[in-house]
């Protein structure tokens, strides 16, 4: 049930409400519900826009024997809308549609009097007249409804529901003014697939919502000035976006992996916060390694300088390894001064490796770098497999370079302009664990993690020219090829460092809030995504802790576009139904919420809410298009860390355009 977005459809209807707010005020305002699962989801909506809320009956015309398959419907007025394919399809008789739309009909006007106790219908000519369902599948019901509504001349109609096919949406929008489909789960199995609770709406209910829509009442049961009470009362203070060594100790309990996110790749406090956490799990915790978002090879030559097995003398330059867009993630001041801690505390081990904290990524960008790392590897330890590696790998040759080169391979590849070779790094990984034993005893632990080292790259080499065929054809499945990737990354890792040391070795990972929260309390489920977080707490639920960190407004180091200079921008203050604007309206500069004790607040946040999600690239002026997604936070995460105002990540390399930073903001502020 945990994949399912909405709590309930009041909870659904607070979710349109918030998509629908462009309407607030609008002359002649009027929010309409379909019987009885929409009216519900309407009254939030209704209450939300301050707008008028009544009914507008439609019934539908159910298949005998299969009631849940729709053959047409029937409306106010007596407007019948049937669906030829299904009539015709199933060799439906006319007496026998006849018989249905009589029988329904006469439900219809016993509803009609229940519901309005005697009110007269609205007058609707030339008003907005939002239509409300709790969502649709063939979308019948709701076009007879339309059929039904042109007969009143509104001014503007708008379609608003919860759940809908994306082909139903797309079919409504040629017919009406506006369509709002808050979720369109691929595949589309059922409506009620999207809700938690989804129990039939019974004729009191309706009733009730409709006399406290009339009286301007809202029994609302949880609105957002009650969250922020409770928000206030249960939020734990942190000192610079970290808690205190006690709570965070408590927190983590005995988990071997804790997963501490970011709401952008740019901001400074989330760096800076991260890492102090880290520090003090490994010191006083026991943790060994942090598994960076990051390429492998380049956080590789990290770890051998902070454990002192490079040539590097700083720890800036053991960082010159991240030259890949964007160089900032990792090549900038809080890592710096991350990196130069471990380096000294790794040095009270001197002469016990296994008891040193390493750095290493998890990411599978390094498709080249990883093939010259292979082939280097073997070079010192088999010369001959060395060649035979080269050989293999010279299927990649036409291309020579970073990620665009691998990007530009990938597409050639997917679409039969270019070799797959896909047989020649499945050989190569054979090759080298054919051989893995006879590398590993030559020079004890010291060659066992190069061993390691070159497995993981050949491995991300197969992996990674998978995921640039597979990023030219589905999303979905080039996102999740890229989080199943790190989360084995990750398992192989723990598995490598617990048998060095010889106990079970416990990690923390860094990276972005989009990897590291359970896709299953996000709209992404319903799109067939998953990530990281949801892989390790599907394999490790009680072994792992999810942290999360968000912010209201301030400065962030993004770009404009992929491969573009990177800029000092403004962050714009969080969307109204955001979980930043929630957090804002709590009043204090940073705070932590654990919501296995905070149960009024993860009451509150298991309902749906928008949540800000800035990347390497921010886009201010399509700020909710670009940025913004739905979650429910509580379910997201064990904790999350808010800051309300914070400032951009310092890179190493700061240019003047970074200095200067963005002009002030002279566009509207509704997007």
């Amino acid at each position: 049930m945990q994949d399912r977005l909405f709590r309930d459809r009041r909870d659904a209807g607070q979710v349109l409400a918030g998509l629908l707010d462009h309407h607030r005020g609008a002359p002649g305002l009027i929010v309409l519900g379909l019987p009885r699962g929409g009216v519900p989801v309407a009254y939030e909506v209704a209450m939300g826009l301050d707008a008028p809320l009544d009914v507008f009956l439609v019934r539908k015309l159910g298949v005998p024997g299969h009631e849940e398959m729709a053959m047409g419907a029937i409306a106010d007025g007596g407007v019948l809308v049937v669906n030829d394919d299904v009539i015709r399809g199933l060799g439906i008789l006319p007496a026998t549609v006849r018989a249905t739309a009589e029988r329904e009909g006469r439900e219809l006007l016993r509803r009609e009097q229940a519901y309005r106790e005697g009110r007269p219908p609205p007058e609707l000519a030339g008003r907005t007249v939002i239509l409300v369902d709790d969502g649709l599948a063939t979308g019948a019901s709701m076009r007879a409804a339309l059929h039904a509504l042109r007969r009143h001349r509104p001014g503007r109609v708008v379609v608003a529901v919860p759940a809908a096919p994306e082909a139903t949406c797309q079919e409504l929008s040629d017919i009406v003014d506006e369509v709002v489909c808050a979720t369109t789960p691929t595949p589309f199995f059922a409506v009620g697939a999207s809700y938690w609770d989804f129990a039939q709406t019974t004729d009191e209910e309706v009733r009730n919502l409709l006399r406290a829509a009339s009286r301007g009442a809202a029994a609302t049961g949880g609105r957002p000035d009650g969250d922020v009470a409770a928000i206030r009362a249960e939020a734990v203070p942190t000192e610079d976006g970290a808690p205190l060594d006690e709570l965070l100790f408590d927190l983590v309990g005995d988990a071997r992996y804790v997963l501490i996110g970011e709401a952008s790749h740019g901001t400074h406090e989330f760096y800076q916060a991260r890492a102090h956490m880290t520090r003090r799990l490994i010191e006083d915790k026991g943790f060994c390694a942090v598994a960076a978002e990051a390429d492998w090879p380049d956080a590789y030559r990290v770890t051998r300088y902070v454990r002192g097995e490079s040539d590097d003398a700083t720890a800036e330059e053991a960082l010159r390894g991240f030259q890949r867009f964007p160089s900032w993630m990792w090549r900038n001041t809080a890592v710096l001064d991350f990196v130069g801690w471990l380096r000294q505390h790794n040095e009270r081990y001197e002469g016990d490796e296994p008891s040193m904290a390493g750095f290493y990524g998890l990411d599978l960008y390094s498709l080249y770098r990883s093939v010259e790392e292979v082939i280097a590897y073997l070079e010192r330890v088999d010369p001959q497999a060395a060649a035979r590696a080269r050989e293999r790998y010279s299927c990649f040759d036409h291309y020579q370079g970073g990620e665009d080169d691998a990007q530009s391979w990938g597409f050639e590849a997917a679409f039969g302009a270019g070799e797959t070779c896909e047989r020649e790094v499945i050989e190569q990984l054979v090759d080298l664990q054919r051989h893995a034993g006879e590398y590993a005893d030559r020079d004890g632990p010291l060659a066992e993690d190069e061993l390691f080292h070159a497995q993981r790259n050949a491995q991300l080499v197969a992996n990674a020219a998978e995921y640039y065929r597979t990023m030219f054809g589905s999303q979905v499945s080039s996102w999740n090829l890229r989080d199943r990737h790190m989360a084995e990354t990750l398992d192989a890792l723990v598995e490598h460092l617990s048998r060095r040391r010889g106990s079970p070795a416990k990690v923390v990972v860094w990276a972005h809030n989009s990897h590291i929260g359970d896709a299953l309390a996000t709209e992404a489920a319903s799109r067939g995504e998953f990530n990281i977080g949801r892989l390790v707490r599907g394999t490790h639920p009680r072994n792992c802790r999810l942290f999360g960190f968000t912010t209201y407004t301030g400065t962030v180091t993004a770009a404009d576009d992929w491969g573009g200079p990177a800029d000092r921008k403004r962050v714009r203050p969080g969307l109204a139904d955001s979980v930043e604007e929630l957090f804002h309206e709590v009043g204090e500069k940073e705070f932590l919420l654990a919501f296995d004790r905070a149960p009024r607040t993860a009451a509150a946040l298991r309902a749906a809410r928008l949540e800000r999600a800035i990347g390497v690239i921010y886009r201010p002026r399509t700020e909710r298009q670009s940025h913004y997604f739905r979650a429910r936070v509580a379910d997201q995460f064990d904790a999350v860390i808010h800051i309300d105002e914070t400032r951009a990540l310092e890179p190493l390399e700061r240019t003047a355009r970074w200095t200067e930073g963005e002009a002030p903001e002279t566009y509207p502020v509704g997007v």
